[in-house]
């Protein structure tokens, strides 16, 4: 079964599955789950890009189909009664039939193989969409899944420094310290309320961008960060083979290909023999006076053969010939472009993956420094200094650490982010980015039509 008679039924019935599948997710906090294959799964059987890949597959079986069918005998009926007056000019048919099809044309192989190319070239762009849709349903989700766990730490540290505020407060009212302290402890204050209103606008613009994507209403989508799967190591091999893996570069040359046969199938016009076999009957009338005219009339009439064209000359042909050869020599020459453009932006992003790799792990380190240094602090505040010369943690120490170590996991948070946009946009160049969202995905949309 094609492709298109499996996705399209899917795609009319997602209007009336949707809103019984919002509901079933929401909680009662008012509250939208949804996990990360989930998002995919409804984004591909929405995106107009899908859809119209859909339609580009549909177009390119048919080609197939039209290019084949050439050799299949057509059969026409009709009738065309008259009345002439004189000499008849023509045949007064009351039924006549006629069969026709192509019997013998060196060209018409090649303008099926090519076809064919086609198809796999649709098959191939189709493939290419699906897995454009699923990288960008994955960066919003990731970005929506980092915003969320951002704001959570943010508001603990808040919290922190909320009260780091108010005990300075108390200390510049009893002279202990001077307002430089306090305004310092605010403007601490100031910047995470900043920072969480910008992350909470970047959550909203992630939220209604799955919306659009799912079809999903926004307010209170919320993601699942368990469905995110763990990004695969990439081997230079890998890595290296990234442009024979990308499904649009293999498209590319597919395409390449179809105009190459198209283009030798055009040159064969020339100079070889075309055969069409034809057939008809006719019955005849005497509403034209047949019998006064002709000897031997009669009604019933019938004729078999072939037609044997060679073509001599024809400049026409040749000139189209030429031109295909020409197409055919761009879309290789694209093809060949977008090859070294994905082999550089692969390379370039392997570079970049080491590079953000370190910074995480440096972001790592200082974060289990602050965290051990909070416990430290923690413990002293509980059992006091471990000397009788050390001077006792102060509550302004205390907070102070609390909010070292949320904003030290912030920039972990943000570290890792970073990390695995370039890690999905590889995933994406690779071919590996459906794969990859299909882990923990039970059920997804149709293969692709194999060329007949």
């Amino acid at each position: 079964m094609p492709i298109a008679e499996r996705i399209l039924p899917a795609i009319r019935k997602t209007s009336a599955v949707l809103p019984a599948l919002f509901l079933v997710l929401l909680p009662t906090a008012g509250l939208a789950q949804i996990s990360l294959s989930t998002a995919v799964n409804l984004a591909e059987k929405s995106s107009p890009g899908v859809r119209a890949a859909v339609a580009n597959v549909q177009h390119a079986v048919a080609a197939v189909e039209e290019t084949r069918d050439a050799y299949i005998p057509s059969f026409q009926v009709g009738t065309s009664p008259g009345y002439a007056y004189g000499f008849p000019l023509g045949y007064p048919a009351l039924f006549s039939a006629s069969s026709q099809s192509l019997a013998l044309s060196f060209s018409q192989p090649d303008y099926l193989r090519a076809a064919r190319k086609a198809l796999n070239a649709a098959n191939l762009n189709l493939k290419d969409a699906q897995q454009q849709v699923a990288l960008d349903v994955a960066l919003d989700y990731v970005e929506l899944d980092h915003d969320l766990a951002e704001i959570a730490a943010l508001d603990e540290e808040k919290a922190f420094a909320a009260r780091l505020v108010s005990i300075e407060q108390d200390r510049v009212q009893a002279g202990v310290d001077p307002r430089v302290s306090e305004l310092q402890v605010e403007l601490t204050a100031a910047q995470a309320d900043e920072k969480r209103i910008h992350l909470q606008n970047d959550a909203d613009e992630m939220r209604q961008k799955l919306g659009h994507l799912t079809g999903l209403p926004t307010d209170g989508l919320v993601t699942v960060t368990n469905s995110i799967p763990v990004t695969p190591s990439f081997s230079t091999d890998a890595a290296q083979s990234a442009p024979e893996s990308n499904p649009g570069i293999a498209a590319a040359y597919a395409n390449s290909q179809s105009k190459f046969y198209q283009a030798f199938g055009a040159s064969r016009e020339n100079y070889r023999p075309t055969v069409v076999f034809g057939a008809q009957y006719s019955l005849f009338s005497k509403i034209n006076n047949y019998n006064q005219y002709f000897r031997s009339f009669q009604y019933n009439n019938a004729a078999i053969g072939v037609q044997v064209t060679f073509p001599l000359f024809d400049a026409s042909k040749r000139a189209k010939a030429r031109e295909s050869t020409a197409e055919a020599a761009a879309a290789q020459a694209t093809a060949d472009q977008s090859r070294d453009t994905l082999s550089e932006q692969t390379l370039l992003a392997r570079r970049t993956i080491l590079e953000l790799g370190a910074d995480q792990r440096v972001a790592e380190i200082q974060s289990e420094l602050a965290q051990e240094q909070l416990k430290t602090v923690d413990a002293e505040l509980t059992s006091g200094p471990g000397s009788a010369t050390a001077q006792p943690v102060s509550p302004i120490a205390a907070q102070k650490a609390h909010i070292d170590e949320r904003e030290k996991y912030e920039d972990l948070l943000d570290s890792k982010f970073s990390l695995m946009k370039v890690e999905l946009n590889l995933l994406r160049m690779t071919g590996q980015i459906d794969d990859w969202v299909r882990s923990s995905l039970k059920q997804g949309l149709a293969g692709p039509v194999p060329a007949s």
